[in-house]
């Protein structure tokens, strides 16, 4: 049995999104900060992927090409490269600032006892280590 490249790669942006999707419904602000990074990153390669690769094709038609390489998809990815790292620093911004002033980095604003009080309104969370390690 062979594996197609597409069939790969199309797993891998799956995978990747799953994995972002994941993160992005977890509490912590970091955590939805990495679940948005990857999720960029899965759009990036989808667009990149639906240029094709082309080998030894020009990106531009010249004399006596018979056939070229897309550049608009190229010029997508570098452009959504650029703004996904201007947003994820913004973003990155805004979730410290949100812990400084909050007090917590839970995306609701609770802290982590009320959080947990509510995962676990009988009592049966798990144990939870103190400082000293008991």
């Amino acid at each position: 049995m062979t594996l197609s490249l597409e069939f790969l790669v199309a797993t891998g942006i799956g995978w990747v999104t799953a994995c972002g999707i994941l993160l992005l419904l977890r509490g912590r602000s970091f955590a939805v900060v990495l679940g948005l990074s990857l999720i960029g990153y899965a759009i990036n390669v989808f667009i990149f992927v639906m240029g094709r690769l082309w080998t030894g094709a020009p990106p531009i038609l010249g004399t006596g090409a018979t056939t070229y390489a897309d550049p608009l998809p190229q010029a997508l990815v570098l452009t959504a490269i650029v703004i996904g790292f201007a947003t994820t620093g913004f973003v990155i911004e805004l979730a410290l600032r949100n812990r400084h002033d909050g007090g917590t980095d839970q995306v609701d604003g609770l802290p982590d006892d009320e959080q947990r009080r509510r995962e676990f309104p009988h009592g049966d969370a798990p144990h939870q280590p103190t400082e000293g390690g008991r």
